[in-house]
């Protein structure tokens, strides 16, 4: 659950799931092929909008597709953190970058491999909830927005990234009849086999549905054009974009956009001491074992390996 710029296999329905296909980066170099050739600018801008949206501090936070752990240095401020991917090897080099620990011990970080279609969580869990640059390879989105909902606190933050469909440079093309879809459309248009732009209208309609109320926008990544990047330095444009970023509240041009969400549906406080539940069976009775959890109400056995908790298959 990364980019869509980098290679990647649809890996095939869970089984154990029965939830639809994701794109699965195990084994791919999208750290050092993605992030390392020129995207200085897209991390910079990003990062300025989830910090402005994020609550300083707090208790629980969860960021899903996580990947390798760009963003967990702007966590700093909550008592545990889980970065959740869909791919072992991301999170193996997160593990490696970050520890079990922060230096000063807080927080302390968990990670967790599985599929946001099946979140092995139990409801009202998280405090705060991030998701960048993942919801575009969400074949149901609406389902996505919705289980995450479920594990929220309610009063939670959530913070989303999405690609948007409708940015100048898609309108460009369309007036000039050099594409055939229609940036306008509210629809979710796939441009390649799960990778998909949103219609801000659309995704907020969707988040409304799910139980959030939109309390803010910011429009991100104004000048990702290869002719800028390469004219202007980096430090000039990220200066720019946080200037023009809140301007997303009236209109979202760009080809990113932030939304912050907050939900307020009542629901029952965790018990103490819950915290994963099958996804499977969504059952909360998991016996821990040094090597696994055990779900027993379904009997399938999730391995827990190279410190990760791994919900991708049963054992």
């Amino acid at each position: 659950m990364a980019s869509n710029s980098q290679p990647k296999t649809i890996a095939p329905v869970n089984s154990a799931t029965s939830q639809p296909s994701v794109c699965d980066y195990e084994g791919s170099s999208y750290r050092t092929d993605f992030w390392t050739q020129d995207r200085a600018y897209e991390d910079a801008v990003e990062r300025i909008a989830l910090k402005a949206m994020l609550p300083a501090a707090g208790q629980r936070l969860i960021e899903i597709g996580a990947g390798f752990g760009r963003l967990a240095d702007l966590y700093a401020g909550y008592d545990q953190v889980i970065l959740f991917d869909y791919s072992r090897s991301m999170l193996r080099e997160a593990r490696a970058r970050w520890g079990e620990t922060a230096p000063a011990g807080r927080p302390r970080y968990i990670y967790v491999a599985g599929d946001f279609n099946a979140l092995p969580f139990v409801n009202g869990l998280f405090d705060t909830v991030t998701m960048v640059r993942v919801i575009h390879h969400a074949p149901d989105a609406p389902h996505v927005l919705k289980a995450i909902g479920e594990i929220m606190a309610p009063g939670g933050t959530f913070v989303l990234e999405f690609a948007n469909k409708r940015h100048l440079k898609a309108i460009a093309r369309w007036l000039l009849r050099r594409q055939k879809w229609n940036p306008f459309d509210p629809k979710p248009y796939e441009f390649v086999e799960l990778n998909f732009d949103f219609h801000p209208r659309w995704m907020e309609t969707r988040l409304r549905q799910a139980g959030f109320t939109v309390q803010a926008r910011r429009s991100v990544s104004h000048f990702r054009l290869g002719l800028l990047k390469r004219r202007v330095p980096a430090r000039y444009l990220v200066k720019l974009d946080s200037l023009v970023q809140p301007t997303g509240r009236w209109w979202q041009l760009t080809p990113s956009v932030f939304v912050k969400s907050q939900i307020m549906d009542a629901k029952p406080t965790p018990e103490e001491g819950a915290f994963f539940r099958c996804p499977a069976c969504y059952s909360a009775d998991l016996a821990e074992r040094p090597d696994a959890l055990a779900c027993q109400a379904c009997q399938r056995v999730w391995p827990i390996r190279d410190g990760l908790y791994d919900f991708k298959e049963p054992r």
